[in-house]
């Protein structure tokens, strides 16, 4: 059953919200993030914004800096562990919200992105909430990688990156706004998972009983990684870091998860057989000949509803995202291969301070 939407609250008695981001050398993007998150609709008094760096070397610092001495709701801190997971615990130890809104600096929000998760949250019985991403790319090469990853052929069935005219419950979100009681149960971050530390967070939030909304009208944009090179690095990290994922919480797995280092495993194996037998050739070709259509007519498709210009590099893009994952995974089976007997650690309680008095009524 669908969940209609919830219009934007109009008065000034609303919860008090922390907006937390975990930063790292985004000088190219946090000025206009920054600037998304002090434009909300919601009133300004209700909000604190606490900014995570990793101890930026670009420049990132220095616009924080500016932004801060011109908001004084919004504040600066160390990420010395220079890693998502570490900055986003540093900065829920000091969240005050009675409601947590975690967003990057790659990332700019809708104006009214917090009042709107704020009223999902106080209206529809679930404890987290976060809408469709908009993923957008500023050269042509960041546009068609946008592309492929906002498509299901490139990035599997991720309702938040392919569904965006719905409102459901679903596995996950990006940037989503959390309860305070949600992120109590749930403890910290996992601080071993560079990446995919969200995919973790939200399945250990619905094991324990937490319901997690897609919201078709709550806001968000992404920019793209600009080079193939960066997209490889990206994505391989996604696949090395799934495997531990998959160890802590098996069951958190999709069969779509498994295609990528499959495909992989299969082009290799295909590769070192083929000198020595004729049945290495034929897998070979016959991966290869179910592979390469796939990803054409794919190409084309994505193509035709978006820009024809970008057809001749959406075959390397989505090439680029299956072999970086896959290979990724099949390294991280290697690197983790002695961590099965140590997969569920005990989870991290977050000290975090006293909330705010306030009720999170309609």
């Amino acid at each position: 059953m669908q969940i209609e939407p919830a219009s934007a609250p109009a008065t000034l008695t609303e919860p008090f919200v922390s907006i937390v981001l975990p930063i790292r050398n985004e000088a190219a993007f946090i000025g206009r993030g920054l600037q998304a998150i002090v434009s909300q609709d919601y009133p300004a008094e209700r909000i604190e914004v606490i900014i995570s760096d990793g101890m930026s070397t670009d420049g990132t610092r220095d616009i924080v800096q500016s932004f801060c001495a011109k908001y004084p709701n919004m504040h600066l801190i160390d990420n010395p562990g220079q890693i998502v997971p570490t900055g986003l615990n540093a900065a829920l130890a000091q969240a005050r919200g009675e409601i947590i809104v975690r967003v990057d600096g790659h990332c700019e929000i809708a104006v009214d992105y917090v009042s709107r998760c704020v009223q999902h949250l106080v209206q529809d019985d679930v404890d987290a909430v976060g809408g469709p991403l908009e993923t957008i790319g500023q050269t042509r090469l960041a546009q068609a990688i946008a592309l492929a990853m906002s498509s299901a052929f490139g990035v599997g069935g991720s309702a938040f990156r392919t569904v965006s005219n719905r409102t459901l419950l679903t596995d996950t979100v990006a940037f989503p706004a959390f309860t305070r009681a949600a992120v109590e149960k749930a403890g910290a971050f996992d601080e071993e998972l560079v990446r995919n530390q969200d995919d973790e967070y939200n399945y250990r939030l619905r094991k324990l009983g937490g319901k997690i909304l897609l919201a078709a009208d709550v806001h968000s944009r992404y920019y793209s990684r600009g080079s193939l090179r960066s997209l490889w690095r990206q994505y391989f990290q996604y696949g090395y870091y799934k495997v531990r994922v998959m160890q802590k919480h098996p069951w958190q797995m999709r069969p779509r998860q498994f295609a990528p280092p499959l495909f992989i495993a299969t082009l290799l194996l295909s590769l070192l057989m083929a000198p020595f037998t004729s049945i290495g050739l034929y897998i070979l070709a016959l991966t290869a000949g179910l592979y390469v259509p796939a990803n054409v007519g794919a190409s084309i498709l994505a193509a035709r509803k978006n820009d024809w210009k970008l057809l001749p590099l959406l075959p390397v893009i989505f090439a680029t995202l299956h072999a970086s994952y896959g290979t990724g995974f099949l390294v991280g089976l290697v690197a983790f291969a002695n961590r099965w007997k140590r997969s569920e650690l005990p989870v991290r309680r977050l000290g975090i301070p006293a909330r705010e008095n306030v009720e999170l009524s309609a």
